[in-house]
């Protein structure tokens, strides 16, 4: 059920509790932890406490918990004081997306280009 942690999904564990994790921000609806495996100097992935598949799933669902994962990029990126820094949102496997959780990365540190990939 979206919404509802999911047993088998890792970031339903870490905000569970049950995984540990480098978390850096938290607030009632998110919270925000270093990526284990870095694409940049600073790489932190910003999720809502609540189980979505993807981004676009949260937007229908719960649009006010999806700006509070955006608005929290901000402030993680504020607080590691980035000038530049990219959000990113990966939606399938297509695309990159490996924990079917809604998450954002927050990438900065390091030039970006463009196109992404």
């Amino acid at each position: 059920m979206a919404g509802a942690a999911k047993q088998d999904c890792l970031f339903c564990k870490i905000v569970g509790g049950q995984i540990p994790a480098t978390v850096v921000r938290e607030t009632e609806t998110t919270v925000a932890f270093r990526d284990i495996n870095p694409q940049a100097p600073t790489h932190v992935l910003v999720i809502p406490k609540v189980h979505h598949p993807d981004a676009a799933a949260l937007a229908v669902a719960e649009p006010a918990i999806l700006a509070d994962v955006v608005r929290e990029a901000g402030e993680v990126a504020a607080e590691e004081k980035l000038e530049s820094y990219r959000i990113v949102f990966n939606t399938g496997s297509g695309a990159g997306q490996t924990v079917f959780h809604a998450h954002a990365h927050v990438l900065g540190g390091r030039g970006m280009q463009w196109p992404p990939g």
